[in-house]
């Protein structure tokens, strides 16, 4: 089975990521030393949102395996 052109779950781990990012760096512009806990909060929301968009990611090729298998 051929992969799509377009990956969603992709798409949407690399734009969390980038918004994070922003995030972190609009963060420290804006509040200067007041935002390390924010920017912690943020990190962890990144790397939450990774989390689960790699499981996500996994267990949609698993079941796409096991369809094709039967198939």
């Amino acid at each position: 089975m051929a992969k799509p052109a377009f990956d969603i779950l992709r798409a949407l781990a690399i734009a969390s990521q980038a918004v994070g990012l922003i995030a972190v760096i609009t963060l420290e512009t804006v509040m200067g030393d007041a935002a390390r806990p924010w920017q912690g909060l943020t990190l962890g929301l990144m790397v939450a949102s990774a989390l689960a968009l790699a499981v996500a990611r996994t267990y949609r090729r698993n079941r796409q395996r096991k369809q094709a298998d039967r198939g």
